[in-house]
């Protein structure tokens, strides 16, 4: 049986990766240039991608439904997609190809100079990831790493890097999710002001 204090401990913890975050004036600073680029990508009519690995695709799916759907409240959709959602896309290529293609060939499908990719893993070395990193560089899109303290391979790919201060999953995966969350806002609320 689960004990409270092992309970509180585990809120506590997610609670100083929290802190360590908002203490990061570079790290903030980080995510209000992220969302400004968003913006920017909307107003120019590019779209934003999503992709990652397990935990981490459900965060790219939850973060592009937030932008395509709603966030706060009714506005028009925002052009905003999750890589891995078509299965018979992922299988095929992942079969035909490998699975460190399967994001890198989409990207070079559907990609444009300007649109936006976010690619969220933990250990920031996602090999799928990197690859669709030097494809959306190599087509102009902006690249955004989510990953934790290290950055990982993906740092030195990234125009923006999210790296949140923990190298542990769970806790860095909770924080992935509220900076998503304050990207969604503050795109919403810049786009479409109430």
């Amino acid at each position: 049986m689960a004990t409270t204090n092992m309970i509180k401990d585990i809120i506590n913890q997610s609670i100083k990766v929290k802190q360590d975050l908002v203490s990061d004036a570079h790290l903030v600073e980080t995510i209000a240039k992220l969302s400004d680029r968003i913006v920017e990508a909307y107003r120019n009519k590019g779209v934003v991608y999503f992709c990652g690995n397990g935990g981490s695709a459900a965060d790219a799916q939850h973060l592009a439904a937030e932008l395509s759907g709603r966030f706060y409240y009714d506005r028009p959709p925002l052009a905003a997609e999750a890589l891995h959602v078509n299965t018979s896309y992922l299988t095929a290529v992942a079969n035909d190809y490998s699975y460190d293609e399967i994001y890198a060939r989409y990207i070079r499908g559907v990609g444009r100079a300007g649109d936006v990719l976010i690619g969220i893993s933990t250990s920031g070395n996602s090999k799928n990831i990197l690859r669709a990193f030097e494809a959306a560089k190599a087509i102009g899109m902006v690249v955004v790493a989510f990953t934790g303290a290290t950055g990982g391979e993906m740092k030195q790919h990234a125009d923006y890097l999210i790296n949140i201060p923990s190298k542990d999953t769970p806790r860095i995966q909770e924080s992935h999710i509220m900076v998503g969350h304050i990207v969604c806002q503050l795109v919403e609320s810049s786009l479409f002001p109430q």
